[in-house]
């Protein structure tokens, strides 16, 4: 009796442990949907390098471009163009509290997946931003591996409509 007691024991455990990822996207924050413009970094003339941002957020996913402006040239030219170069990611979000958790691929601006052997980063791109509202069109973020937040306006404002996975 003890036995078959553990074994319906056990197999209701597993059937309720496991489920099924959702087949069509998640909602996602209806507050983030849109696309968000990064125009400029505090004290953007003495840095001697910046990146300005351009967020894009559908659902649960996101679309980010980073420009990069450097003073110094780190790289080979073809890569860095005279100081300036554009890393494209896209991914997934999910927000608790007042962090926004962004993880995905480091793409190219079509977004196909990038080739592991070209210029810039590749691979994973992960961060977390503290994100605080400003006004209805301005958000501030604050990424936690770095010291300096920005603020982005809203240039576009789109809803959600999942679409199937």
């Amino acid at each position: 009796m003890k036995k078959a007691f553990a074994f319906y024991l056990l197999a209701l455990t597993l059937l309720t442990a496991c489920t099924f990822n959702p087949d069509v996207q998640m909602p996602g924050e209806s507050y983030i949907q849109g696309e968000w413009q990064q125009d400029s970094v505090t004290m953007q003339k003495q840095l001697v390098s910046y990146s300005l941002y351009n967020l894009k957020f559908n659902c649960d996913s996101f679309f980010v471009s980073i420009k990069t402006i450097s003073k110094i040239n780190a790289g080979a030219d073809s890569c860095t163009k005279s100081g300036s170069w554009t890393e494209y990611a896209k991914g997934v979000y999910e927000q608790r509290n007042d962090t926004l958790h962004v993880r995905g691929l480091f793409c190219n601006a079509n977004y196909s997946y990038k080739n592991p052997t070209g210029c810039f980063r590749s691979g994973i791109y992960e961060e977390r931003f503290k994100v605080s509202k400003i006004a209805d069109s301005v958000l501030q973020f604050s990424p936690m591996s770095s010291v300096i937040s920005f603020n982005a306006r809203l240039i576009n404002r789109t809803t959600c409509t999942p679409k199937p996975l």
